[in-house]
């Protein structure tokens, strides 16, 4: 099963394997995994030329963390970690760039540095410019479910039916989103997983992940190294690649169509196996 979303203009974000693999770069000091820091451009732009070695068919670069209890950062701050790192890329490679903002300010600066695609924690309700703008862009976008801001979104989050809930938040937000002139076929889904979510609520959502996916809008899951990845394996961060790969093949499963990772190379490996094996049926 080869998996497509368009581009802006005429280009195709396309594999052969059952997702597309988004390699994470963080040009933040305070992400909760070191893997995906650097201390320098100059390595943030090796970490992301190797995860497209490791065969990435996009790069989602960050310059606000959003975990848990992070701090506001503002759109200067963004700009000024993000733009180099993007022209790095862009001087050795073509490979798709994703950005994880929900400032329209920030993102204006990376389209003129050749970013591709917008990623909001927000799903577009933190900036009002956001939305036309990525619409005048014609970039793809993820709208991700979150409850909260991220520095208060794990204070007693509470559902009814979270997978039910988080279908409708969505379709709304794409309903909102298509308003603004974004063309249907360049929305994405994120259920946010932990973003106002407890530990039970990320469960279902992982388990439940077909409802979502039957919204009619491509999914992507945000697993690697979570902190539920953790409570279900006992694992610390460092060590919970083997969980991460499980619950990612779970979700390719039910119809997942990107994978954002730390680690490119193990989940290339996984859907190699995954296609191989689920094309041969089950005897």
């Amino acid at each position: 099963m080869s998996v497509s979303i368009p581009l802006s203009g005429s280009a195709v974000l396309k594999t052969d394997l059952d997702a597309l693999v988004m390699g994470i770069v963080n040009a933040t000091d305070d992400s909760f995994w070191q893997g995906s820091r650097f201390p320098s451009t100059s390595q943030g732009v090796d970490l992301a030329l190797r995860m497209v070695e490791e065969g990435a068919d996009i790069l989602d670069i960050g310059a606000e963390s959003t975990r848990p209890g992070a701090p506001y950062v503002s759109a200067e701050q963004e700009i000024e970690r993000l733009i180099p790192l993007i022209q790095g890329i862009r001087s050795s490679s073509s490979v798709p760039i994703s950005i994880d903002t929900r400032k329209a300010k920030v993102f204006s600066a990376a389209l003129e540095a050749g970013a591709d695609m917008l990623n909001d924690v927000s799903a577009l309700e933190d900036d009002e410019e956001l939305a036309p703008l990525a619409a005048r862009s014609g970039v793809p976008v993820v709208l991700m479910h979150k409850k909260g801001n991220p520095a208060t979104m794990q204070d007693s989050p509470s559902y009814t039916d979270v997978v039910k809930e988080v279908s409708q938040y969505l379709l709304g937000r794409a309903r909102r989103a298509i308003e603004a002139g974004i063309h249907k076929d360049r929305i994405i889904f994120d259920p946010g997983i932990g973003f106002g979510k407890r530990l039970e609520d990320n469960r279902a959502l992982i388990s439940g992940l077909a409802e979502i996916v039957q919204c009619g809008y491509p999914v992507l899951m945000a697993l690697s190294r979570k902190s539920c990845i953790g409570a279900f394996t006992g694992r610390d961060v460092a060590d919970r690649l083997a969980g991460t790969v499980v619950a990612n093949v779970l979700s390719v499963q039910q119809g997942a169509k990107l994978l954002r990772v730390h680690d490119v190379r193990e989940t290339i490996d996984m859907l190699k196996v995954y296609r191989e094996i689920s094309g041969s049926g089950i005897h």
